[in-house]
C-alpha cells in the first residue's frame, strides 16, 4: 500500500517506470513477488540504477561525477530522517526505508563504492574482482532480503551453501558485464580480470579495438560457461520458502537464457547487448506466475501501511547517518586506563584461546556452563579493552571443531549462550564489526543464520574487527584451501607447478585475514590446539595461567605490552642492541 500522497505515488510510479524500461529481466522478477512489497523492490532497483547512472555518465569528468554520485549519497543521509526527498527516486527510498525499517546504513559502503568506480577499475585476478562485484551487490540483495523478513516471509538461507550464493552473485555479476560489453569497451572498460583474459592470448588487444576473433570467441566462451556455471547451484533453494524460492530459481533460468543469448551473439556482442528472445523469456514466465501466485496465496506476507516519517522518527531509517556515532567502550569498573604504548609497536591482530571455562566452574562447584556463561562476560571486557587500546583485529577460539566431542549437555549449553549473545548484541553501540569463521553444516540454522545477519550488518565499520571462530579447526581450514586450490587445478585455471603461498592463502575461507602477530592462551595450558595454523605461522606466543573468567582487559593489556618488548625478526639476524 502506497497510501494517497500524490507525490510519493508518483515517485513509486516513476521507480516502476526506470524498472520496466531499463530491466525488464528484473521487472519480470519483481512481478512475481506480491504486489505489496513491489513498490519497495521497484525503489530500490531504481535508487542503485540512478547512481549507477551518475558514475558512468561519460559526458562529465570522472571528478565531477565523483562529486555527483557523493551529492547524491549525502543528500540521501540527510533526507531520510525527514521521510521525504524533492528526488522522486530518492523519495520513494526513503518511505521504503522508514515503512519497512529498512537500515540503510548497511548500503553506505556499496553506495561509496560506485563513487570509488569512476576513478575506473582494474582487477589483476579472480579473486580482486570477486570482492569488487560482492561488495556491490550483496547489500542490495540484502536489502531485498530483509524486506522478505519483514513481511513475514524470512529467507532462511543455509550457511553450509554461502559460497554457493555469493557464487550465484558472482554468476550474475559476470553475465551483467558479458551483456554490457559493447557499452564498457565503447567508454574504455573492461571489467574482467586480467588472470581470465589472458587465458586468451591476443583477447585483450582486439577488445581494445573492438575486434571480434577467435581469441574473443574463446574468451566468451570461457566467461559464460564459467558464468553458467555459477548461476546454477544445486540445492540454493533447499529449505526456502517457496515464493522466494520461485524468484531465486527464475532468476537462475532467466540468466542461463541471457547467457545463451551471448554465446550466440558472435560479433554482435560488440556492436550491442544481447537478449533473449521473447518466446525463451514466455517459456520461463509464464509457469512461474502461476508457481508464485499458488505460493504467495497460501502464505500471505505481511505489508505495513503507509506510515509519515519525520524529525524524530524512531525507525532505523531516521538514525542512518554517512557516518554513525559510536559511543565509547564502558570504563573499567575499576577506573583502570590501557598503559601508554607506542602506536607503531602495538600489534595489528591478536587471536586468543580463551581456556578454562570449565575448570573455573568445577573450582566453585558448579556445572560447566556456569563457567562458560561468566566467560562469555569476559569476552565483552576483552572487547572493550581492545578498543581502549586501539587493536585493529582481535580474533576468538569460541568452539572449535574438536568441542563437538564434549557432553550434549555442555554442547547445547554454549550454543544456547552464543545465540543469546548474538541476539543480546552486546557491542551494537560499539565500532565494532563482527565476523564469523568457520563451517556452518553443524551449527543449528538460526544460530548460523544470526551469525551471518550480524555480520552483514556490521560490515561498513572501521575499528576493531572481532572474529568468532565457531565450528572452527585449522586442519579443517587447510583442507578446504587445498581442495579449492584442486578444483580450480583441475578446471584447468591454475598450474599445481606454480602454486604458490600467496595462492593457497587467497584460497582459505577466510582471504583478507591478516596474519596473527601475537597468540595469547589463558588457563596455563602451553600449546595451540589446531588454531590458525597459517595465521600465526609468525605470531609471538603469550601464556597466562588465568582462568578466561577470571581475566578482564588488563590482562590484554599485559599481553599487548610484553608483545612491545619483543623483537620480531622472522628469521633475520637480530639487531644489535646499541
Amino acid at each position: 500500500m502506497i497510501g494517497d500522497d500524490p507525490a510519493l505515488r508518483a515517485a513509486y510510479g516513476l521507480c516502476r517506470r526506470r524498472t520496466r524500461e531499463q530491466d525488464p529481466a528484473e521487472y519480470a522478477l519483481i512481478q512475481l513477488v506480491p504486489a505489496g512489497l513491489r513498490p519497495a523492490c521497484w525503489a530500490l532497483w531504481a535508487a542503485a540504477n540512478a547512481l549507477d547512472d551518475l558514475g558512468d555518465d561519460r559526458t562529465a569528468p570522472a571528478a565531477e561525477r565523483a562529486a555527483r554520485v557523493e551529492e547524491w549519497i549525502t543528500a540521501l543521509h540527510r533526507e531520510l530522517p525527514t521521510g521525504t526527498s524533492p528526488d522522486p527516486v530518492r523519495h520513494a527510498l526513503v518511505d521504503t526505508a522508514a515503512r519497512w525499517r529498512l537500515d540503510l546504513s548497511e548500503l553506505h559502503g556499496a553506495m561509496v563504492q560506485v563513487q570509488d568506480d569512476t576513478r575506473g577499475r582494474h582487477f589483476t585476478d579472480w579473486a580482486a574482482w570477486r570482492t569488487w562485484g560482492r561488495d556491490n551487490l550483496l547489500p542490495w540483495f540484502g536489502q531485498v532480503r530483509t524486506l522478505f523478513d519483514r513481511a513475514g516471509v524470512p529467507v532462511a538461507l543455509r550457511l553450509d551453501c554461502r559460497e554457493a550464493y555469493e557464487e550465484f552473485l558472482d554468476g550474475v555479476r559476470l553475465t551483467d558485464i558479458l551483456t554490457d560489453l559493447s557499452a564498457d569497451l565503447a567508454q574504455g572498460d573492461l571489467l574482467l580480470p586480467d588472470e581470465a583474459v589472458r587465458s586468451c592470448p591476443g583477447a585483450a588487444d582486439d577488445l581494445a579495438h573492438r575486434r571480434w576473433s577467435p581469441a574473443v570467441a574463446a574468451l566468451v566462451t570461457q566467461l559464460t560457461g564459467l558464468a553458467r556455471q555459477w548461476v546454477t547451484q544445486d540445492g540454493l533453494c533447499r529449505g526456502m520458502h517457496p515464493g522466494p524460492a520461485t524468484v531465486l530459481t527464475t532468476m537462475a533460468a532467466l540468466l542461463r537464457a541471457q547467457l545463451d543469448a551471448i554465446g550466440s551473439a558472435g560479433p554482435a556482442l560488440l556492436r550491442r547487448p544481447p537478449r533473449p528472445a521473447l518466446r525463451t523469456r514466455a517459456r520461463i514466465l509464464v509457469p512461474a506466475r502461476a508457481r508464485a501466485a499458488l505460493a504467495w496465496s497460501l502464505t500471505p506476507p505481511t505489508v505495513p501501511p503507509a506510515r509519515p516519517a519525520g524529525p524524530g522518527d524512531p525507525s532505523p531509517a531516521g538514525r542512518t547517518a554517512p557516518v554513525r556515532s559510536f559511543r565509547p567502550p564502558p570504563p573499567h569498573p575499576g577506573g583502570h586506563r590501557p598503559p601508554p604504548l607506542p602506536p607503531d609497536r602495538l600489534p595489528a591482530h591478536v587471536a586468543v584461546i580463551m581456556d578454562g571455562n570449565g575448570r573455573w566452574a568445577q573450582q566453585r562447584g558448579l556445572p560447566r556452563h556456569e563457567g562458560h556463561r561468566a566467560g562469555a562476560a569476559a569476552v565483552r571486557e576483552v572487547v572493550h579493552g581492545a578498543l581502549e587500546i586501539g587493536l585493529r583485529h582481535l580474533t576468538l577460539y569460541t568452539f572449535s571443531t574438536e568441542n563437538w566431542h564434549r557432553d550434549p549437555r555442555e554442547v547445547d549449553a554454549i550454543l544456547d549462550l552464543l545465540r543469546r549473545e548474538v541476539v543480546d548484541d552486546p557491542f551494537r553501540d560499539l565500532d565494532v564489526r563482527l565476523r564469523w569463521h568457520g563451517r556452518a553444516g553443524r551449527l543449528p540454522p538460526d544460530l548460523a543464520d544470526l551469525l551471518h545477519l550480524r555480520e552483514r550488518g556490521t560490515r561498513t565499520r572501521t575499528g576493531l574487527t572481532l572474529t568468532m571462530c565457531i565450528d572452527y579447526g585449522g586442519r579443517d581450514e587447510l583442507t578446504r584451501a587445498a581442495a579449492a586450490l584442486a578444483r580450480r587445478a583441475r578446471a584447468g585455471q591454475l598450474d599445481p607447478d606454480l602454486i604458490g603461498e600467496e595462492d593457497f592463502a587467497r584460497h582459505l575461507p577466510r582471504p583478507d585475514m591478516p596474519d596473527v602477530d601475537l597468540l595469547w592462551r589463558t588457563g596455563n595450558e602451553q600449546r595451540t590446539s589446531n588454531f590458525l595454523p597459517w595465521h600465526t605461522a609468525y605470531a609471538e606466543l603469550h601464556f597466562t595461567p588465568d582462568l578466561w573468567p577470571d581475566t578482564d582487559r588488563r590482562h590484554l593489556w599485559q599481553a599487548i605490552t610484553a608483545y612491545t618488548h619483543r623483537q620480531r625478526r622472522h628469521g633475520s639476524a637480530p639487531t644489535p642492541t646499541p
